[in-house]
């Protein structure tokens, strides 16, 4: 990315060690794409690969940026779509930018929004699921809506017009606006504004939009150009470009040539695909993605998952599944996922994980945390939500340690073996 000379030290991303594969007869000079290295960026260093939670509307749901840093998050991700609708980015620009407005010190990122534009616009809220139910008689097989919702967002190429879910005015994004909010947001690293497909799409409208993309991103790098031309008294925002292509090899692949070509700082995966062919398709991108710059692979958290993306070459990972679950009493064990609200945990005077080292594990037991989940007090969030993401943070260290050491395979067959079980 061309910035000016003042600010072009201040990212940076050097890979340190990669992943030996003892595969008989494997390719890529005995390699997998896997490696660790570092991202430097004006806020700090982030270790990779890392793990990044989430803080949607600049805060992560029921824990305080100070505990963050204690669970040993290095980087934190918000939401440009929410953070445009509610406070608006002018105020976080006015506040200092998305880190001090949060009194976070570290590193941050932001995504473009497009993620949200596209979802909540088609009523699926959350995620793109590939099995909710459709309305057959409004929507087509590439205008997919679900059952009783209205449709609220609407694309063409120039950009988006949606309605916002918090009160249904219209709004419009396009590249240029979306670079010109996230910068506004202020954060480390920001994606390129492009547009998410869903596995139900046709493999004509998946073409179709991967060139809307590839178009956005070039006028995503013109626009992201200039502005930081013009507010060099900020620090220097780095650029990913997103790579879709749903789970056709050749979009995929085209998709990661194309971008990989342009000034981009690094490179986000996301998109529609199943969870059996997450490795594969991370594959194909690291194969045509340049070397030397990151990949953040978007909204993945569970172990299986997250193995399977460093082992194909992702860097940095986020989601909100940590969180989301723990508002629902669920918390991460070494044995796989369980249910605190379950009666048998009322006299439980353990730890949620004998062991573990985060704040909850070392000064609460199950049985405390079980009648907080009854008594409805929000603190019970707070306490699950320390330890989920001090869990999935920890096994994304564990990880990059084994490939320093030499012991990746063997941590990856113990982890998952025992989780799964």
């Amino acid at each position: 990315m061309v910035h000016p000379q003042s600010q072009q030290s201040s990212f940076s991303f050097s890979v340190r060690n990669r992943l030996e594969d003892t595969t008989p007869g494997a390719g890529n000079g005995g390699h997998r794409h896997g490696r660790t290295g570092t991202i430097t960026t004006p806020h700090g260093e982030i270790r990779t690969p890392a793990f990044i939670p989430v803080g949607t509307k600049a805060s992560v749901k029921a824990v305080l940026p100070g505990a963050m840093a204690e669970l040993g998050a290095q980087a934190l991700l918000a939401n440009a779509y929410h953070l445009y609708l509610q406070p608006g980015a002018d105020i976080l620009d006015e506040a200092g930018g998305l880190g001090a407005f949060m009194n976070w010190p570290g590193p941050t990122f932001t995504d473009s929004g497009g993620f949200q534009v596209m979802s909540l616009g088609s009523g699926f809220k959350k995620v793109i699921t590939m099995d909710v139910p459709v309305d057959a008689d409004k929507a087509g097989a590439d205008d997919r809506i679900a059952v009783g919702k209205e449709r609220l967002a609407h694309i063409d190429d120039d950009g988006v017009w949606f309605k916002s879910h918090l009160n249904g005015d219209r709004h419009r994004f396009t590249p240029e606006i979306s670079m010109q909010v996230q910068h506004q947001l202020g954060a480390d690293i920001m994606f390129a504004f492009d547009e998410l497909t869903t596995l139900m799409n046709s493999r004509g409208y998946q073409e179709e939009s991967l060139e809307r993309t590839r178009l956005w991103a070039l006028r995503c790098i013109a626009e992201h150009e200039r502005l930081t031309g013009e507010r060099s008294h900020r620090p220097y925002q780095a650029l990913f470009g997103v790579i879709q292509g749903a789970q056709y090899e050749d979009l995929r692949r085209k998709a990661s040539a194309d971008l990989g070509a342009m000034n981009f700082d690094g490179f986000g995966i996301g998109g529609a695909l199943e969870k059996e062919n997450l490795g594969t398709i991370l594959g194909w991108c690291s194969d045509e993605l340049p070397e030397n710059k990151p990949r953040h692979l978007l909204g993945i958290s569970e172990p299986d998952d997250l193995f399977t993306g460093i082992e194909n070459g992702a860097d940095t990972f986020d989601c909100v599944s940590p969180t989301r679950v723990a508002r629902n009493s669920a918390f991460y064990t070494p044995d796989g996922r369980w249910n605190l609200s379950n009666s048998r945990f009322k006299r439980d005077f353990t730890p949620l994980v004998e062991g573990c080292d985060c704040y909850t594990c070392t000064h609460y037991t199950r049985a405390y945390i079980h009648h907080l989940f009854k008594a409805k007090e929000m603190v019970s969030a707070t306490l699950i939500s320390i330890h989920n993401e001090r869990f999935v943070v920890r096994m994304v260290d564990d990880a990059r340690a084994a490939i320093d050491d030499g012991t990746f395979y063997e941590l990856k067959d113990e982890v998952l073996g025992r989780y799964y079980a």
